[in-house]
């Protein structure tokens, strides 16, 4: 399992993604989910996955390649003239990749290799999009009413987005509410865990502003995740008591 997300601010993109993969309680691994390519000044273009690691591989490996050869460059990622177009030709690698990979397997492999993928970035000329890919190849893009996409776990960190997510929101605090949203996470969910990669896109600069890993012992990662601790049982306690003998207005 694993836990990406991508959030779109009036600022920019703002993305992190998990790096544990796990196949069974003593296989536990570090991979990386989050990629990213650009061409200075003109694009920058990020995926993260979640899914099957050998599908997600295997569809990185075959983006990777299209931006060294020639004759595929022109449906590379640094070639394709949209974000629109970057996501539907990553959309039709992730399904051809998924079909392949069922075919090879037989019976045993229908609904095993499956993979989702978060495309996010800017060509110059152009906004910002961000867009999440589903194993069929189809995708939806990110708006005003959407304007952050999860993959993986999402469950546990969604409420905390929910609640905190405001579009003219600061990086800083886009990435401490991402930080609470991972902590949450990774208290309820064995299958996702640290390291974190954290990548931010601002507006027009075709580069990332800020990217890091986020390893076991970060300082402010450490602070967030006892802080937020203590500001979860501050508001429980601070909440109106219940009583077994005061009357309510559902009894008879």
């Amino acid at each position: 399992m694993t836990y990406c997300v991508g959030m779109v601010l009036e600022k920019g993109l703002v993305l992190m993604s998990d790096t544990r993969t796990n196949s069974g309680v003593d296989n536990i691994s570090v991979f990386r989910k989050m990629f990213h390519w650009r061409v200075p000044g003109e694009r920058i273009i990020s995926v993260m996955t979640a899914g099957n690691l050998a599908t997600t591989q295997a569809v990185i490996s075959r983006l990777e390649e299209r931006t060294k050869a020639p004759e595929d460059r022109q449906n590379s990622l640094l070639g394709l003239p949209t974000m629109f177009q970057v996501a539907s030709e990553t959309g039709k690698l992730l399904r051809e990749t998924v079909r392949e990979t069922q075919d090879n397997n037989g019976s045993r492999g229908r609904g095993r290799f499956t993979a989702s993928m978060i495309v996010a970035g800017q060509i110059a000329g152009m906004e910002p999009r961000l867009f999440m890919i589903y194993p069929e190849g189809n995708f939806i893009e990110a708006s005003f009413d959407t304007p952050f996409f999860q993959i993986g776990e999402t469950k546990y960190g969604r409420p905390i987005i929910l609640r905190g997510y405001d579009r003219e929101m600061s990086f800083e605090d886009a990435v401490k509410l991402l930080m609470v949203s991972f902590d949450s996470t990774l208290k309820a969910n064995l299958s996702v865990g640290l390291p974190l990669d954290l990548m931010v896109i601002a507006r027009d600069q075709f580069e990332p502003t800020h990217a890091r890993r986020i390893e076991q012992t970060d300082p402010y990662f450490d602070a967030i995740s006892s802080s937020w601790s203590d500001a979860l049982r501050a508001a429980f306690h601070s909440l109106p008591d219940y009583s077994f003998y005061q009357p309510h207005e559902d009894a008879e």
